[in-house]
């Protein structure tokens, strides 16, 4: 995990437009308008207590490489940085409420950021990167995930509010955000394990990050076997 005054960024990986999006097949189409793709509506009721999410729990590595339905895709970009009432508060606590953090997701179809206010995805690229995350990361594995989610930051949007505790503020929220990626996944019955050991300047190129963006967790989410 790395960080300057950072601001966090998720990656999100589909196709859109002429290409089919990366999610199972047996999704019906999802709605596209303005360039972007509107995803489900997430679930804010019900499910799996949070007791047992945390008691079941664990460190997954082995997925079938089934891709992820849109329902699954917007739950995990919820949990990550989803919107949660009218003041724009989010699902992850943030210093001051300045939120940093960016969420991409990288899929079979190619590469998409997560924007929380829409609940939606905006294109970045139409290629799959997630084998290139995986050499990126020097772990085979994660080239089967059904998604990768990628949360990188800015520091300098929280440094200009905490300029001497940035790094740290940063650092702790790209953790919240983490889990609660690893918890949805859990409830979800899928499977993940946070990666932290990356080629950074190569991961941040291949998702075409702008500076002063910054990889700061790599999140690969898939269907165990």
């Amino acid at each position: 995990m790395k960080a300057k005054t950072v601001a966090v960024t998720l990656v999100i990986v589909l196709v859109v437009g002429g290409v089919g999006i990366g999610f199972a097949q047996k999704d019906p189409a999802t709605r596209k308008a303005g360039g972007l793709v509107e995803l489900p509506k997430p679930r804010t009721e019900g499910g799996m207590s949070l007791t047992e999410v945390l008691a079941k729990r664990r460190s997954i590595r082995n997925f079938t490489g089934q891709p992820l339905t849109a329902e699954q895709i917007s739950q995990l970009c919820w949990a990550a940085q989803g919107v949660t009432d009218q003041r724009k508060h989010r699902t992850a606590p943030s210093a001051g409420a300045t939120y940093p953090l960016r969420i991409y997701v990288a899929m079979p179809d190619g590469v998409f950021v997560y924007l929380p206010d829409k609940n939606a995805l905006e294109q970045v690229s139409s290629r799959d990167v997630r084998a290139g995350i995986a050499e990126d990361s020097n772990q085979k594995w994660i080239a089967d995930a059904g998604a990768i989610l990628v949360v990188c930051a800015d520091v300098a949007i929280t440094a200009a509010k905490y300029p001497e505790k940035a790094t740290r503020y940063v650092s702790q929220e790209t953790g919240h955000v983490a889990q609660n990626v690893l918890l949805q996944a859990t409830a979800l019955g899928l499977g993940s394990t946070p990666v932290g050991a990356t080629d950074d300047a190569a991961l941040a190129e291949r998702l075409h990050l702008p500076k002063p963006w910054q990889v700061m967790y790599v999140l690969p989410i898939g269907v165990p076997k």
